[in-house]
């Protein structure tokens, strides 16, 4: 408050000046002493009123772009200020009383619409072209933390999530417990024994299951470390860690997404940049740049390698709006990575086996009736909302709590939520999916 003041008073100082000096000047002009008490009495109104117009013009300048939130603040000050003149100017109060309630009103709906939860709005950030190739191994492992979790920093916060989607899953932690992946502490050095495990069965291209040729180029097999870390990225299926494979598939088939393909879509120097802070963080030299993307060759055929990418600050990776609600259901659920974890009938490559298949036209007023059912929503539509902005008022069965991400609510509009919510609600067993609006 003591800076509003003084930001008020350094703004309408030559005003303030002013009305100092117009009662000093009643003071000698005036001769009947009730008079001059009166118009003394009203100069310092007046006084007090332009200190608070003053706090409210600064309040307003300060905070337009660094905290809309109080800007209601210099509403209510212009409120107050109208009123106190109402009252002690009479020929103007009518007037006053008008324009104060007009504020007033003005000032209730900006509160209002400041409480409610806000979308950043306004010119898009500008676009950064990252040029991996040439950064340092250091700045090669931040863009990596960044990728996988949203942000330097955040690889010990709980639900951390970046472009990557990788802690969907895997935990980074020695010690934590994954039940859908592999724990990824220290996976530059346990790669090597991995590569010497007798059901590593990459030696023979010929035994591979065809969704394993697809995304593979050639007959090569992984023979170190770093290529076993690239071919985990790009040919998941090609092998998988005994106990995390898809269930019923003998550990066969990984649930794991191939993250060069869409909708994690990650381009050459970010997977370059991922694996590098695998080795950084636990103190270990990387391989240099060129080493990595090599390795990642091996793997990836040609035509499905992304060799240039555009960030920008302020992107959806660290943290910003996935999407408006103007796109297709199916574009949403793309830039949402929803099927990255789920079967979306009706919605292409939407193949996902980490989390509960959305057939929530069926599978919805099967879980509002469930006994276990300790959540709010009362409809199928309010179900599938609750589980997208609130993922763990109820967690299916055999699924484990807080592997979906919590802040869907700030990464996906209202627009994209209703969206995602009017196609699901349509899904059902046993019936061909809604059309794509």
């Amino acid at each position: 408050m003591l800076e509003l003041i003084g930001a008020g008073f350094s703004l309408g100082w030559p005003l303030l000046a002013f009305l100092v000096c117009l009662i000093l000047y009643f003071q000698g002009s005036i001769k009947d002493p009730v008079e001059k008490k009166a118009a003394t009495f009203k100069g310092i109104v007046g006084i007090f009123c332009a200190l608070a117009a003053c706090m409210a013009i600064a309040n307003y300048t300060a905070n337009f772009n660094a905290d809309p939130g109080v800007l209601p603040v210099s509403l209510v000050l212009i409120t107050a200020t109208t009123f106190v003149l109402s009252l002690y100017f009479t020929n103007i109060g009518a007037l006053m009383k008008i324009g104060g309630f007009m504020f007033f009103v003005a000032a209730a709906l900006s509160g209002y619409g400041n409480w409610l939860p806000q979308v950043e709005g306004g010119f898009p950030p500008p676009v950064v072209k990252l040029d991996f190739q040439s950064m340092s191994a250091q700045q090669l492992g931040d863009e990596g933390e960044k990728i996988i979790f949203g942000g330097l920093g955040q690889s010990k916060t709980q639900g951390a999530i970046g472009k990557g989607q990788c802690p969907l899953c895997h935990g980074f932690q020695k010690g934590f417990l994954s039940e859908r992946a592999p724990n990824l502490f220290d996976i530059p050095a346990r790669s090597k024994t991995r590569l010497e495990e007798p059901n590593y069965h990459m030696n023979d291209p010929a035994s591979r299951p065809s969704v394993q040729k697809e995304a593979f180029e050639g007959s090569g097999t992984a023979v170190d470390a770093q290529e076993y870390i690239a071919e985990s990225h790009a040919c998941p299926n090609c092998y998988v860690v005994p106990g995390f494979g898809v269930k019923g598939s003998n550990d066969t088939e990984s649930p794991m997404p191939r993250i060069h393909k869409a909708p994690i879509s990650l381009s050459m120097g970010e997977l370059a940049a991922v694996d590098t802070w695998m080795y950084v963080r636990e103190g270990m030299e990387a391989p240099p740049y060129d080493v990595i993307v090599t390795s990642y060759e091996k793997f990836i055929p040609e035509g499905d390698r992304i060799t240039v990418t555009e960030e920008d600050d302020g992107g959806a990776a660290a943290g910003g709006v996935l999407a408006t609600g103007e796109e297709p259901v199916n574009e949403i659920f793309m830039k949402a990575a929803c099927v990255a974890c789920h079967t979306i009938p009706g919605i292409e490559g939407a193949t996902g086996k980490v989390g509960p298949a959305l057939i929530e036209g069926t599978n919805a007023p099967n879980r509002l009736k469930d006994a276990g059912y300790k959540g709010k929503a009362k409809s199928v539509k309010e179900y599938i909302t609750e589980s997208i902005l609130d993922p763990s008022a109820y967690v299916v069965t055999d699924y484990p709590d807080g592997q979906m991400p919590k802040d869907f609510g700030k990464k996906l509009s209202a627009g994209a939520v209703n969206k995602i919510v009017n196609y699901l609600s349509q899904v059902k067993d046993g019936q061909d999916p809604p059309p794509i609006e």
